[in-house]
């Protein structure tokens, strides 16, 4: 069905990849913007009666309609960990993962990945996200998890990019076997929708035999790693005590960076680590409310080179990407960057963002007439008028205060479709419960 949404201010981006608010009508049809019609008028007037064969029309009523939301460092398996009985010390970050996330993905079956995908999906449309990169970790679940994973999202229309992190820690076979669920993923004929990434814990978990490996399985194929590098001190530490290297350069030495490559956290990465990470292209992606949440420090933000991508996740601790960037405008401040800093940070950002994703997907929306009809619609109608120059202050100060309306993927609105599965009966809640309850039960006899 033809649809039309009136009366929005449609943020739409340029060829060089800047944001060129528009006030008017999108027209869309087939899963395509047809049309962006500029209205000359801000009156909004209530919408004529339609007959019973007429477009679909909504009024946005002045609301802003931006790009989806992209998390580009979820953790979905984290979702049902939520109010577990911790017994181990927790005094810093090694001891957090053995007494939660260690422990708790090893106590992950397929349900409970299932359960945990379903979760996430909900959440991360009702913030806007429709596009995703996962890092999962299930290692006595391995095979099929990444299928399953994917199953969820496609059936919530989220566009998906997954990797299964390979980790020493569990011994040899689960890191060979963690391999190959990366390979069979990445280089099986994915659809449009669905890819994949190789996927690394910390190179503090990883030996130079595993590296190795991985190397030989990956030579020629062009895969990127979905890894996290220095987020606690201890990374760096226990590389440089073990192997004599920094981060950046054990995986140069593998071969391992390339432009399609994710470097999570980097909060405590050297001179030396920016300037190999330079060469390769690949991207640091920040997760500052789970860096503050694991009191593991933060990044320097000045001192990386602006040649280096940044890209923003949530590390698993919730699926609202835009208070990650929030999160990291405010603590730029923070650290002394003046507002003209800042603001012009976030425009870098916002063009790393935009390179990265299509990477993946090269059809990733600009809100220009034949592009997919991917965008959200924000209950946020901005109080003065909405320029160019002025879209960064109304998006962080206004609109990230808000939530969606709806949530458009290919031109279907997913945010009502989950909504209506979640009134239409509870049996999904249900499921999700259950999973929960299980896992409660095997974490707290582990």
């Amino acid at each position: 069905m033809r649809q039309i949404i009136r009366n929005a201010y449609i943020c739409q981006i340029n060829e060089n990849d800047e944001v060129q608010p528009v006030f008017g009508d999108i027209e869309f049809d087939a899963g395509k913007i047809k049309a962006v019609l500029p209205r000359s008028s801000r009156s909004f007037a209530p919408l004529k009666p339609q007959s019973p064969d007429d477009s679909k029309e909504i009024d946005a009523q002045g609301r802003m309609l931006t790009l989806p939301q992209v998390n580009f460092h979820e953790h979905i398996y984290s979702r049902l960990a939520k109010g577990l009985p911790i017994i181990g010390p927790m005094n810093n970050f090694v001891e957090i993962l053995n007494s939660l996330w260690w422990k708790l993905d090893r106590c992950l079956d397929l349900p409970m990945v299932r359960a945990s995908a379903q979760m996430a999906a909900l959440e991360s449309l009702t913030h806007g996200v429709t596009y995703l990169f996962d890092h999962h970790a299930s290692p006595k679940s391995v095979t099929g998890s990444l299928q399953t994973i994917a199953d969820v999202l496609q059936d919530f229309k989220i566009r998906s990019v997954l990797a299964f992190e390979v980790s020493d820690r569990n011994g040899a076979q689960i890191a060979r076997q963690s391999v190959e669920e990366n390979l069979i993923f990445t280089t099986r004929d994915n659809n449009a929708d669905v890819k994949g990434m190789m996927g690394l814990h910390a190179l503090f978990t990883l030996s130079d035999e595993t590296l190795k490996y991985i190397a030989e399985k990956i030579e020629g194929l062009k895969i990127g790693i979905h890894i996290h590098v220095a987020e606690d001190a201890a990374d760096v530490r226990i590389n440089r005590q073990k192997y004599g290297k920094s981060i950046a350069d054990r995986l140069r030495q593998f071969g391992l960076l390339n432009e399609r490559s994710l470097l999570v956290h980097g909060v405590h990465l050297l001179p030396q680590d920016y300037r190999i990470i330079q060469e390769s292209g690949a991207a640091v992606v920040y997760n500052p409310d789970s860096n503050l949440n694991n009191a593991v420090g933060l990044p320097d933000f000045a001192a990386v080179p602006e040649t280096v991508p940044v890209l923003l996740g949530t590390d698993g601790m919730h699926a609202n990407v835009g208070k990650s960037l929030k999160q990291l405008f405010l603590l730029r401040r923070h650290q002394g960057a003046s507002f003209e800093e800042t603001f012009r940070w976030m425009q870098k950002i916002h063009k790393d963002q935009l390179r990265f994703v299509r990477q993946y997907f090269p059809d990733f929306t600009r809100l220009q007439p034949g592009d997919r009809a991917d965008f959200v619609l924000w209950d946020y109608v901005p109080p003065t008028p909405l320029t160019e120059e002025n879209f960064w202050g109304h998006y962080l100060y206004g609109l990230l205060e808000t939530t969606p309306t709806a949530v458009f993927q290919a031109g279907q609105d997913v945010l009502q479709e989950a909504r209506k599965r979640l009134q239409s009966n509870n049996e999904l809640l249900d499921k999700i419960r259950k999973q929960g309850h299980r896992l409660f039960e095997i974490f707290t006899q582990d």
